[in-house]
């Protein structure tokens, strides 16, 4: 079978993909953005690996080989499900591979802003602290997690580490539901209008669909306290950035910790590219998910998936079939 591996960095280029040359003929691109840049590269292929590359009619209709689509992810919203389900081609996620390293991240986010830690650093670093005649300093205010109430949006598999973890720093967890289907009974289920009210920091785990496109949008974010710290580590279009940078700059929340944008890289005119001060807002470049471990990991779901769809002809992860 020909497999092409449309954007082999997006594991990063320190993470073999070798393994790979064990299942076919191999043909590997660093990274792969534009329409015509799929079709010209999947038109002899029988499986496709991706990431973000758009994959619809437009970009595959002349991949006349095509069999199975398998996601250098969890997310699969570069697909066109409808589309790929009509003509009988799989799309494969791989499940949970980086489950512990977004909890981490949600953290290392929320605790940098909650303590400030990156100005304590500066302040350290500066020569003030050798400078002053005490032995410490707090001229930025701090807050203790415990006793604070953590809200989340997604109870997934991410989102259910984040509360355990939420817990175990004594924070009150409550979540709310997206779709209203969630089966979570361990945690205090509110409404969207509770979690915002009520919630001390916000962390975003769910997946980007129209349920949830601008989820934390203006309306959202005036009704959160003037003291609550946003993570997002969920998907840029989850949160309107341009609102966003309004209620930071203007007060109405405290902070935001973000791993996800609307657009990626940060571009220029995205109002939150700005804002400087690190105890207001932290950005991360899409990163959370990327420890060693979980990019082999990543890495190790997709050669299963196509091995087992060789081997008997069903993918161990599709998500339309």
């Amino acid at each position: 079978m020909k497999i092409v591996v449309l954007e082999r960095n997006s594991v990063g280029p320190d993470i073999s993909v070798d393994v790979f040359n064990e299942l076919g003929e191999v043909t590997i691109y660093r990274n792969t953005v534009t329409v015509e840049e799929v079709r010209e590269r999947t038109a002899d292929a029988d499986i496709v690996v991706a990431n973000k590359s758009p994959m619809n009619e437009e970009s595959l209709s002349g991949a006349k080989n095509l069999k199975l689509i398998c996601e250098f992810a969890t997310g699969y919203d570069n697909c066109d499900l409808k589309y790929l389900t009509a003509r009988g081609i799989p799309v494969c996620n791989v499940v949970s591979y980086c489950t512990s390293m977004v909890a981490q991240h949600t953290f290392a986010l929320a605790l940098n802003l909650l303590q400030h830690i990156p100005h304590y650093d500066t302040y350290v670093k500066s020569g003030e602290y050798s400078a002053q005649d005490r032995f410490s300093n707090f001229d930025v205010p701090f807050t203790e997690l415990e006793g604070k109430t953590w809200g989340i949006v997604g109870m997934g598999n991410i989102g259910r580490k984040v509360a355990e973890i939420a817990k175990a720093f004594g924070c009150r967890v409550i979540f709310s539901s997206v779709t209203g289907k969630s089966t979570v009974t361990e945690y205090e289920r509110v409404d969207k209008d509770v979690l915002l009210a009520q919630s001390d920091v916000i962390s975003l785990h769910c997946p980007l669909s129209d349920l949830t496109r601008n989820y934390i949008d203006a309306d959202a974010l005036k009704k959160m306290k003037n003291t609550a710290v946003l993570v997002n580590v969920a998907r840029g279009r989850v949160v309107d950035n341009k609102a966003l940078y309004e209620a930071l700059e203007s007060g109405e929340i405290a902070a935001a910790g973000l791993d996800v944008l609307e657009d990626e890289p940060l571009r220029t005119e995205n109002p939150l590219s700005k804002i400087k001060d690190s105890n207001k807002l932290i950005i991360t470049p899409h990163l959370a998910w990327g420890s060693i471990e979980a990019r082999e990991r990543c890495v190790m779901g997709v050669y299963d998936n196509i091995k087992a769809f060789q081997e008997t002809g069903k993918p161990l992860t599709p998500v339309n079939m």
